[in-house]
C-alpha cells in the first residue's frame, strides 16, 4: 500500500460516493487507474465497505448507550459473542483490556427499550454483570482521520 492508495481511502471516508473521475483528478492518476486500485483494496479487504452516515434519530434511534460486559470466570466467550451478535441493537462491539470483557455501542428508541435490552444482556449466559453510560448527545463518530495518505 503507498501513499495513493493511502490518499483514495482519506477521500473515500469523506465521501465514499465520490466518482472514480472525481478521485483520480484528486490523486493525479486516470480513472481507470484508481478503479483497479480501489478494486484491489476491496478485494484485499482493506475497504470493507461503504455505508450511508444516517441521523438516529430521524430514523427512531435517538437513545445511543455504552454497556460494558463483565462475563463470569466459567463463560464460553464464543457462546457470549453469539449471543450479544444476535441483538439487533448492538452497534459495535469491542474486546477490552480491564475488568470489562466487552465494550458495546448500541442504539435504541427509548430508555424503556434500552432497559429491556440491558435486562436481555445480563440475563445472557456468561454474563455476570454489565455497567452502563448513556450518550445525552453526539459530538461527532466515524470521524476520518486526515493525513494517511
Amino acid at each position: 500500500m503507498d501513499s495513493i492508495d493511502l490518499r483514495l481511502i482519506d477521500l473515500l471516508r469523506e465521501n465514499a460516493r465520490s466518482s472514480y473521475a472525481e478521485l483520480a483528478r484528486k490523486v493525479g492518476l486516470s480513472a481507470p487507474a484508481v478503479h483497479e486500485r480501489v478494486g484491489k483494496l476491496e478485494t484485499a479487504g482493506t475497504i470493507r465497505g461503504y455505508r450511508a452516515d444516517v441521523d438516529h434519530e430521524a430514523i427512531g434511534l435517538g437513545v445511543t448507550a455504552l454497556i460494558g460486559i463483565i462475563e463470569d470466570s466459567g463463560a464460553d466467550t464464543d457462546d457470549v459473542l453469539a449471543a450479544v451478535r444476535a441483538m439487533p441493537e448492538v452497534e459495535s462491539c469491542y474486546f477490552m483490556a480491564g475488568v470489562e470483557s466487552y465494550q458495546l455501542t448500541v442504539r435504541v428508541g427509548t430508555i424503556a427499550e434500552l432497559e429491556q435490552l440491558i435486562v436481555r444482556i445480563n440475563r445472557t449466559p456468561g454474563v455476570a454483570s454489565t455497567r452502563t453510560a448513556i450518550a445525552l448527545s453526539t459530538k461527532w463518530e466515524n470521524r476520518p482521520q486526515p493525513g494517511l495518505g
